[in-house]
């Protein structure tokens, strides 16, 4: 196992961004840059042996500079969406930037997905990392608390790539963590109609018209949500106007690191596993792609890939029934996702 590092680029302010390639003796690779923690690039070998990048991203960093989906990114301090940007926390109010509407996304203008990490790599006999730290200021986006956060990605001879997230802060805050990688396991070709699809859930948040959750949990069964059972994507997709980007409930307490979802290509032959240990998953289906040239030129259309973000639930802070993502002084916040492959 080894790992690369070379510049990928200059931001506009002159700061230097690396990329770093992490290689198994599988034949896997991942291309990870030190702007937003982003994977830029995921190798994987298909049925016959010959390899496919099969996550969605860009060449250049200048193209990573300009306006995307989030392709790849980590995201944070809080992912996927707070309402009217907004929450109370012993007992004060705190007004968070809002960038969709009055609501907010992501983090806000400038969240860890557009902020330069600091990084160096580790090795063991049995797996290489990589470590990215980050110190998001007291205020920052309107957060409370100067947050330390690092993001481990560990590539193993298992064909897994492991996400450990960890923080602590000086002030009570929230913190919510994902990656944003979006996934074809096809090389990144066509559509993800014929992947199919495994969600071991029995529930889902329910959604407002803003995407925002309702607090009611409402069951899978007899609905185009159901992926207990692994079904085609493009099956019931066209019943889910634009598509699927839903939050499913894993669990609504602390448990251990479990499988939670699968994915499979019949095309490449490749499948990957989802284990995480956080409560839920959010299906996206790249509903907002659209016509996005990116990396050797491919272009990614709606539905060309689907993400399966590992969170706790949207709009958390407002939410007093949901897991809490609120971190205190003396804590730590951890998570722990892996995406294992096979072909």
């Amino acid at each position: 196992m080894n790992i690369e590092k070379q510049l990928f680029g200059l931001t506009p302010d002159g700061r230097e961004v690396f990329k770093y390639t992490l290689m198994n003796h599988k034949g896997m690779e991942v291309d990870i840059i030190t702007y937003g923690a982003i994977i830029t690039a995921l190798r994987m070998p298909d049925k016959r042996n010959e390899p496919g990048d099969v996550v969605l991203g860009f060449d250049t960093l200048e193209e990573y500079l300009g306006d995307h989906p989030y392709f790849g990114a980590m995201i944070g301090r809080l992912c996927n969406r707070v309402a009217k940007s907004r929450f109370e926390l012993d007992g004060k109010v705190y007004n968070i930037s809002a960038n969709e509407g009055a609501n907010q996304l992501h983090g806000g203008h400038k969240g860890f997905d557009k902020q330069v990490w600091t990084a160096y790599t580790h090795k063991t006999p049995d797996q290489i990392s990589l470590l990215l730290g980050y110190e998001s200021a007291d205020g920052e986006e309107g957060y409370p608390g100067a947050l330390l956060v690092e993001v481990e990605y560990a590539l193993n001879d298992k064909n897994e790539l492991i996400i450990s997230c960890r923080a602590k802060t000086d002030k009570a805050t929230h913190v919510n963590l994902t990656n944003h990688s979006y996934f074809n396991l096809n090389n990144c070709k066509g559509d993800i109609y014929k992947h199919e699809l495994m969600i071991d859930a029995d529930h889902i948040t329910e959604l407002d018209q803003e995407s925002i959750p309702t607090g009611r949990i409402l069951p899978v069964e007899s609905t185009p949500y159901d992926f207990r059972l692994s079904t085609p994507i493009g099956e019931r997709i066209a019943s889910i106007a634009p598509g699927y980007d839903i939050n499913y409930v894993l669990a609504m307490e602390e448990r251990e690191l479990t499988r939670v979802a699968a994915v499979s290509d019949p095309v490449s032959g490749r499948s990957m596993e989802v284990l995480t240990t956080l409560p839920g998953v959010q299906l996206y289906t790249s509903n907002h792609v659209s016509g996005i040239r990116g990396k050797g030129g491919l272009v990614y259309e709606k539905h060309s890939a689907l993400c399966l973000e590992t969170q706790y639930f949207p709009d958390s802070p407002n939410q007093n029934t949901f897991p809490s993502t609120v971190l205190k002084p003396g804590e730590e916040y951890t998570a722990l996702t892996i995406y294992r492959f096979n072909n």
